[in-house]
């Protein structure tokens, strides 16, 4: 990855993908997971509709991106 990030340029920083699966459980309704490209569950939860667990799992999903731009947000400040 390094020598990829060295072709990009000296300020890239790969940036991983995350995803919302939705898996169909028989009596309990719905599950929700986010996920990265690795597999790696950073949220989950139930529900007992589709739509609530796909919003659910979007919910998470931007929590997460929002937390780690608030994060980058404030570490970029605080070098000022």
């Amino acid at each position: 990855m390094d020598a990829l990030a060295d072709r990009l340029g000296a300020g890239t920083k790969l940036v991983g993908m995350f995803e919302v699966i939705l898996t169909r459980r028989k009596r309990f309704g719905w599950r929700w997971q986010v996920c990265d490209q690795s597999g790696k569950i950073f949220a989950d939860g139930f529900e007992r509709t589709r739509p609530s667990a796909k919003y659910q799992g979007e919910r998470a999903l931007f929590f997460l991106l929002s937390q780690a731009y608030l994060r980058n947000r404030s570490a970029a400040s605080s070098e000022d």
